[in-house]
């Protein structure tokens, strides 16, 4: 029989809404048949939530290390020397501390090969920050860690975005793009894309940088000069790519399905229809309030976690460096504003030729 491999769940903010996240994902009884998982964190805050959240159907089992874990048991490796306080809803320098020693004690035993990959809760930026952790985000910290540089890629079953720079101001982004930095990414992309999602030869929409891709020049050159160049030294390379594509183009379109993967330059710009198009809007198409709502965004949210566990039994994702061992998926959802039309009956959406209800057309047979 095949081992299971090992997965680190770091707690992330006590305080905030990990927990809940991570014990509602782990009452599906499929995750403990596709892998071992192991929370980083609080003993006592995991407790604490369990039983604020009525949750009683599995135990977790406290271990000292990933060693010593039970494959057919959640555990949970207990981080803080110190029990931290839970304050729901609070920033406190104390939830801050929690967070990052799970984050530490995760790492270690992955750079250690005592887990097979990490699927991290939700930190507080700000609370984290400290002597040893002076990063905007995970991806930063892990490629730290690891000493090489990572490639953030986003996955569900409909699309898959994979960005050039991560978290870095929108007036710095400009500078940081480079024909080498493209490269570099597609090369990443296009190995990850063969190796952890078993495409034999990928098909890479590569973005612009500008509205509408530059227009030739018009609404900037970084297309021509820095862009273009890349692609056609990948293309020459024997990687199949094609671009610089505009990104409302492409999204709007439906187009990003004719590709495997694509590349973004900046976060936002691969991050929000990412959110957007991987949103369940059946979900949002029969709520009927705001309270239906929130329960709606609530079991996505677990569904997400449950999937970022899978994906790491599924391919033993690596996130970092030329063979990415960790990835951070994010499906959060999110709501547009203005989208009430979308909440009425289904004929409404089908008579409307409103830009939501267009949407709504055009992408809700991908939610299905």
């Amino acid at each position: 029989m095949e081992k299971k491999l090992k997965i680190g769940i770091t707690q992330g903010d006590i305080n905030g809404i990990g927990y809940e996240v991570i014990l509602k994902a782990l009452t599906d009884q499929h995750i403990l048949e596709q892998c071992t998982p192991i929370i980083y964190g609080s003993a006592k805050a995991a407790s604490y939530h369990k039983k604020s959240l009525g949750i009683d159907s599995y135990t977790i089992s406290v271990s000292r290390s990933a060693d010593d874990v039970n494959p057919h048991k959640i555990s949970i490796v207990n981080t803080s020397a110190d029990e931290p306080k839970v304050e729901l809803g609070q920033p406190t320098p104390e939830a801050g501390k929690s967070a990052l020693e799970a984050l530490e004690a995760a790492t270690a035993d992955l750079l250690a090969g005592k887990i097979d990959a990490i699927v991290t809760a939700p930190i507080n930026k700000a609370t984290i920050q400290s002597d040893t952790f002076k990063f905007p985000g995970h991806t930063e910290y892990l490629e730290n860690r690891a000493g090489s540089e990572s490639l953030m890629i986003l996955a569900s079953d409909r699309l898959r975005v994979a960005l050039v720079t991560t978290h870095m101001p929108i007036t710095k982004v400009s500078q940081a793009i480079t024909k080498e930095a493209i490269l570099h990414k597609l090369r990443l992309l296009n190995k990850s894309l063969q190796e952890d999602f078993s495409i034999i030869r990928p098909r890479i929409a590569v973005l612009g940088l500008n509205p509408h891709a530059g227009d030739n020049g018009l609404l900037g050159t970084e297309e021509l000069e820095v862009i273009k160049p890349a692609i056609e030294d990948a293309i020459a390379e024997g990687i199949v790519c094609v671009g610089p594509l505009a990104a409302d183009g492409l999204f709007g379109s439906g187009k990003f399905q004719h590709y495997d993967a694509v590349l973004a330059m900046y976060h936002d710009q691969g991050l929000a229809p990412f959110k957007a198009l991987t949103t369940e809007i059946e979900e949002y198409r029969i709520a009927k309030n705001r309270g239906r709502q929130r329960l709606a965004r609530a079991r996505k949210d677990c569904s997400s976690m449950r999937q970022d566990l899978l994906l790491g039994e599924d391919s033993s994702l690596e996130f970092f460096g030329i063979d990415p061992r960790v990835v951070a998926q994010e499906l959060h959802t999110n709501q547009s504003a203005g989208n009430d039309k979308a909440h009425n009956k289904e004929e409404q959406v089908q008579n409307s030729h409103s830009q939501q209800d267009i949407l709504l057309y055009l992408f809700g047979p991908l939610c299905h």
